[in-house]
């Protein structure tokens, strides 16, 4: 079974429309006959999503560092509950069992794994479809800062991800995924 890794915010203070998405997100894995692997949390829009791929019949894998366990944050309804050391323990198992990455609206973390998996895609060292879901415009900053870059010459990233602006076109933007060819 393929899985979709999905980032996001696992935050309990966004708004409603991004925990429906979430949702709406999870039901969707399922009816493709993906599963999930994700950050292993049941908060937020992790939550949200995992609950919803549960709940519509699919397989959910969760990969959470020890210390979240410990605060209570799991999804113990997982299919797979790995536990292990470090952050960066946690990043590289979601890396090796995904087939492809969504980033739904996030912060911090959402940032800075979706910005991991982009730069071992640059580098060669993966060759995955990378999806950012922009929901309400969540990332238009963010888009703008990667064209800033590409003009300034510091590094392109055209081709390395795709922007996705419905539900739907995400499905879209992975079947229709084209190999990214490095510069090196």
């Amino acid at each position: 079974m393929k899985l979709l890794c999905v980032y996001c915010s696992s935050s309990r203070d966004v708004a409603p429309m991004y925990h429906r998405d979430a949702e709406l997100l999870g039901a969707m894995i399922s009816h493709k006959k993906w599963g999930l692997v994700y950050g292993g949390g049941k908060a937020g829009l992790m939550g949200a999503v995992a609950h919803s791929v549960k709940k519509s019949g699919g397989r959910v894998v969760g990969v959470i560092p020890h210390f979240m366990v410990d605060k209570e944050l799991a999804f113990h309804e997982a299919d797979e509950l790995h536990r292990v050391e470090t952050m960066s323990q946690r990043k590289l198992a979601m890396i090796d069992r995904a087939d492809a990455f969504v980033a739904l609206p996030g912060g911090i973390g959402t940032l800075e794994e979706i910005a991991e998996v982009i730069t071992l895609k640059y580098l060669g060292k993966l060759s995955k479809p990378i999806i950012f879901y922009n929901q309400n415009g969540f990332y238009d900053d963010l888009l703008k800062f990667f064209q800033r870059m590409a003009e300034e010459r510091f590094r392109k990233t055209e081709g390395i991800f795709s922007v996705a602006n419905s539900l739907d076109e995400i499905w879209t933007l992975i079947e229709n995924d084209v190999p990214y060819k490095t510069a090196w």
